[in-house]
């Protein structure tokens, strides 16, 4: 009988080492790879609401009005900046992932990415439909990885919302398969509370990577890697050791 061999997780630094330095800096990126990170995740945000303006890697816009937008002050760094940083032989092993926070500037990322000659080892993720289904007809050499969070994880609401979220965990394994097998997705990115052994199945079985975020505990780091998730993101690297 032959056995296959299970796969290397994939250690994934958020934002960098978001507890290590503060997360979507140079410096955070700098912090992951001498945690010994396989990919690097950052989150990119266009400078106005209509996706017009510079890129920033920053959360939100919150995140973007309290740090000056300046490098050089230890602010947010420009899509550019970060870019540069990213593709100098340091980080050459490195993959990226490359989260868009909302819609309208996918085909900038995607030249951005061309630029710095990082296409290769990026793949780019987002909860948005929308901008999966853009960035697949303008890109289709590009990795696209879906961006979901757990209803139930993250809910107060009442039984209906509750329910809801059941419904979501239960038919999950079957919807994301699909959109794997039909060439929508390369990726799944799941909050980590809703990944299970049949998701993780579902997933490998199409084709496809299993990416749990964001884990700041080793034992569930260790409970993921048991039940086979392609990668798992956390804001701390040293955890993986």
């Amino acid at each position: 009988m032959i056995v296959a061999e299970a796969q290397a997780l994939i250690r994934v630094g958020h934002k960098g080492a978001d507890a290590i330095v503060a997360g979507n800096t140079l410096a955070s990126f700098d912090a992951a790879l001498a945690g010994g990170v396989d990919m690097i995740e950052f989150d990119v945000l266009a400078e106005r609401p209509d996706g017009g303006g510079e890129l920033y890697v920053v959360h939100d816009y919150g995140e973007l009005r309290r740090h000056p937008r300046s490098r050089a002050n230890g602010g947010a760094p420009t899509l550019a900046e970060a870019l540069a940083h990213l593709a100098s032989p340091p980080f050459a092993e490195v993959r990226l992932q490359v989260d868009l926070k909302r819609q309208g500037y996918e085909q900038r990322v995607v030249d951005a990415l061309t630029a710095s000659d990082v296409v290769e080892r990026s793949f780019i993720s987002t909860g948005r439909w929308r901008s999966l289904e853009t960035l697949r007809a303008i890109a289709p050499q590009l990795r696209l990885g879906w961006t979901i969070s757990d209803p139930l994880a993250i809910s107060s609401t009442p039984l209906l919302s509750q329910t809801a979220g059941v419904v979501h965990r239960a038919t999950l394994p079957r919807r994301t398969a699909g959109r794997i097998r039909s060439g929508a997705i390369d990726a799944l990115v799941a909050q980590w509370q809703l990944i299970t052994p049949a998701l993780v199945a579902a997933v490998l079985g199409a084709g496809g990577e299993i990416y749990a975020w964001t884990v700041d505990d080793a034992a569930q780091i260790r409970r993921l890697a048991a039940i086979g998730v392609s990668g798992v993101i956390t804001n701390d690297p040293r955890l993986f050791s």
